[in-house]
């Protein structure tokens, strides 16, 4: 079974069911401690896939996710890297998002085929204070782009009534440096998610709820496909029509996606 590394740290809340999402998917999830990896990044190089998990790393003092960048931005980056040169997925849902936005991994390099800086890029988006200014907690309606790259968000399945995604966050509201990036990510199909139109709860820019690198393989979003991978879990499936049901949760199709990758693409099993 291809393996998942799940980076946990102090603050991160989310570690077991997305660890729980990648079981359901057909993978073994290994939650490790930053600290380990710091001291050995070498580690990162055993995995099939990878998982920075949401909550609330070291508190998101300063800003949401900012120290842990920081920490793996120095550290880790190199590593980052060599897991992508494999062809090695990565999902990052809610404070996973905000920190690799912060490191540079999102959105990545400006040009399709264009290899990665031997340092970590600025960041060329961010996940703002919401414009409510308040932490936000419902389910969300969300749509994929046709025409996005991202390998976690290829072919899924849904109705108006499924798709949708949950939501927490204080800081989620996406924004680019300039209008010039926002066209980028577009023209490169590295838009994977949008909020639908009526249904913003943050007010990001071009209704933008999550995007991957020009791989495709790097996916960072706002809401949190996880905490979907059972019909029970959505909010109100007892009403749901069977026939609504006939297809898995949308959250479980993506990581289903992303390990059918893996099987595909990568050869790579850990032993920890």
């Amino acid at each position: 079974m291809p393996t998942a590394l799940i980076i946990t740290t102090a603050g991160i809340n989310c570690d077991q069911e997305l660890g729980f999402a990648f079981e359901l998917a057909g993978a073994t999830p290994c939650p490790m401690h930053l600290n380990r990896l710091i001291k050995n990044p070498e580690l990162i190089d055993e995995f099939d896939l990878i998982g920075l998990p949401g909550g609330f790393s070291y508190g998101d003092a300063v800003a949401a996710g900012r120290i842990a960048s920081h920490l793996m931005k120095q550290t880790l980056y190199p590593a980052f890297i060599r897991a992508l040169n494999r062809g090695v997925p990565i999902f990052a849902p809610c404070n996973g998002f905000q920190m690799l936005a912060q490191m540079g991994l999102l959105p990545g390099p400006e040009v399709v085929g264009q290899s990665w800086p031997d340092v970590a890029p600025a960041p060329r988006v961010t996940l703002a204070r919401n414009d409510s200014a308040r932490f936000v907690d419902r389910w969300v309606k969300v749509e994929i782009p046709p025409d996005t790259r991202c390998i976690w968000t290829q072919g899924l399945k849904s109705t108006e009534q499924t798709g949708m995604l949950p939501i927490a966050h204080g800081e989620g509201r996406f924004i680019p440096a300039s209008d010039d990036v926002l066209q980028r990510l577009k023209d490169n199909g590295q838009i994977a998610v949008r909020y639908a139109g009526d249904d913003n709860p943050n007010g990001s820019v071009g209704n933008v709820a999550g995007i991957c690198d020009s791989t495709g393989l790097i996916f960072g979003l706002m809401p949190h496909p996880e905490r979907y991978t059972r019909w029970t879990s959505h909010p109100f499936w007892t009403r749901l029509d069977e026939s609504e049901m006939s297809d898995e949760p949308l959250g479980l199709q993506m990581f289903r996606n992303a390990v059918a990758y893996t099987e595909n693409h990568t050869t790579i099993n850990a032993i920890v």
